[in-house]
């Protein structure tokens, strides 16, 4: 693997497991210098950093809430500070409550939309003066922007559909300063919390042109191309990484 992003220094939120782990992985195999947030796995945190650290990686995780925009706003000067500058920003933490219409709470409404929705805002508003050209955000949706296979995941769905409409528009807006803006929407994939090998797993996999869920690498994968040089031309994009799901 090539070392296409030595020199470079990326922020990962919501870093510590899953999807966000897997980036974190592949940009540090890259090359990168890379700062993840995390709430309360300060296990997994620890055992992702130091699996970095002994590869021979610079890594740094910071507990910081993406709810809280006081806690994104201080990841990212940490981040400057600590690892020299930003480069990328992987914009990865994300919540998900599935319940019918009656019983969902308005609580649990603000609380998607304050980490799903305002926490990416909040995150690219804090990053974007340290971006300088050839600077990229990226940002991790999901393919339920586009379609939602089961009731109860309304909320889910919008707030993966608010990311997708503002990836356009600040993609617009940063373009002059040869910054990047695009954003991956992962169909399912395997992880502690969606597991591959359950009821619903095989119920979706009926539903994808291709009958298996995705590893978190696979979406990495699309993360290091955005990252890449490579993909200086590429901007305004929201990418279905779904195994056929939305075909």
């Amino acid at each position: 693997m090539t070392q296409q992003l030595a020199g470079k220094t990326a922020l990962v939120t919501g870093g510590s497991r899953g999807i966000g782990a897997g980036i974190v992985r592949r940009l540090a195999a890259d090359g990168a210098r890379v700062a993840f947030t995390y709430i309360s796995a300060t296990d997994q945190a620890k055992a992702l950093a130091d699996d970095i650290t002994v590869g021979g990686g610079t890594v740094l995780a910071i507990q910081a809430d993406s709810a809280d925009p006081d806690a994104v706003h201080a990841a990212v000067t940490r981040t400057v500070q600590e690892l020299g500058g930003l480069d990328i920003l992987v914009n990865n933490a994300g919540v998900a409550h599935v319940a019918p219409l009656e019983d969902y709470s308005l609580e649990e409404f603000d609380h998607q939309v304050a980490v799903n929705v305002r926490g990416v805002f909040a995150a690219v508003k804090a990053a974007h003066p340290h971006l300088g050209q050839g600077g990229r955000i990226i940002t991790i949706g999901s393919m339920n922007a586009e379609r939602v296979p089961m009731p109860g995941m309304g909320v889910y769905a919008l707030t993966k559909a608010a990311v997708a409409g503002l990836t356009r528009g600040l993609a617009r807006e940063l373009g002059p300063r040869g910054i990047t803006v695009n954003n991956i929407q992962p169909g399912p994939t395997a992880t502690d919390m969606n597991p591959d090998s359950t009821p619903f797993a095989e119920a979706m996999k009926q539903l994808m042109a291709l009958d298996n869920y995705a590893q978190p690498a696979d979406i990495a994968s699309a993360v290091a191309y955005l990252a890449s040089p490579e993909a200086h031309f590429v901007t305004g994009v929201n990418w279905n990484v779904d195994g056929g799901l939305t075909v």
